[in-house]
């Protein structure tokens, strides 16, 4: 079993709450997003990742551009999140397509800065 399915299991699509402001304003503290499993990233999705030096903790980024060893990844709030600027690539665990709550809808890919 890859790793990724020992956090997330073997099903393709799974719930997950957000916690923190380090995708304000497209995520909020809270809200609950889909991860899909089977989808391959692009610049501009958002995603579920962790870090080899935070194996424990799952984060939810954005995807900027795939580098060596995984994914360079960024929160949308610059000024609160702890992203790849601090802890280097990202290990890429899934795509987050859509929001479930509050107000489901749609997470349009955009232009990485």
């Amino acid at each position: 079993m890859a790793r990724g399915d020992r956090v997330l299991g073997w099903f393709p699509v799974r719930r997950v709450r957000v916690r923190g402001p380090s995708m304000a304003p497209t995520l909020a503290d809270g809200d609950v997003v889909v991860v899909r499993r089977s989808r391959m990233p692009a610049a501009g999705d958002v995603v579920l990742v962790r870090w080899t030096s935070r194996p424990g903790q799952l984060s939810v980024k954005r995807a900027v551009r795939p580098v060596d060893g995984g994914w360079f990844v960024l929160g949308d709030n610059e000024f609160g999140s702890t992203d790849s600027r601090e802890l280097g690539p990202a290990e890429v665990l899934g795509v987050v397509p859509w929001r479930l709550w509050p107000r489901p809808r749609r997470l349009p890919a955009r232009t990485p800065r």
